[in-house]
């Protein structure tokens, strides 16, 4: 794991632990349903969404196509692909994101589709007024090592990092 910026705490999700948490907001979801369809935000929407999706017997997944990150920068959002004419508003649909940091993503596609429904697996403080339901809250200085961006390597524990400042 490289840490670029010290200040923020690391924080690694394994396969197993977003499969959990995924299908945790699926419970949430099936409750509120039923759904018309999925759209997912790529890229880290796309492995929630389809857990989702499997769990919700949601056959209807689009995508809408972001890019806000470089690996721990964040920058204005871009709106590479919207969502398809046939998710209308956005009625009956979930968004489905990783992670509701900054709330700039969702604030872009909420001006698409203002009546869908906003799932996160995780929200940071900044992001969570604009979810409708989630599993994990984070402090907003938490850096979320998703798996398909991180490999197993040694790490210094907690202690040693906060002496070497």
């Amino acid at each position: 794991m490289v840490e670029e910026n010290p200040s923020l705490k690391p924080f690694p999700v394994s396969w197993e632990e977003l499969h959990r948490h995924a299908k945790a907001l699926a419970w949430r979801l099936n409750e509120k349903g039923p759904w018309t369809g999925i759209v997912a935000i790529t890229r880290g929407g796309l492995v929630p969404a389809a857990i989702v999706a499997r769990e919700l017997e949601v056959r209807l997944v689009e995508t809408a196509c972001t890019s806000s990150y470089d690996h721990q920068k964040q920058r204005g959002v871009e709106l590479l692909k919207p969502v398809m004419e046939k998710v209308g508003t956005g009625k009956g649909w979930i968004v489905v994101d990783d992670l509701a940091d900054t709330g700039k993503t969702l604030t872009l596609i909420k001006k698409l589709l203002p009546e869908a429904h906003y799932a996160c697996v995780y929200a940071k403080p900044e992001g969570k007024p604009l979810v409708d339901s989630f599993v994990i809250e984070v402090s907003q200085d938490t850096w979320i090592y998703f798996p398909w961006d991180v490999e197993l390597q040694f790490v210094q524990p907690i202690a040693v990092r906060k002496e070497n400042k």
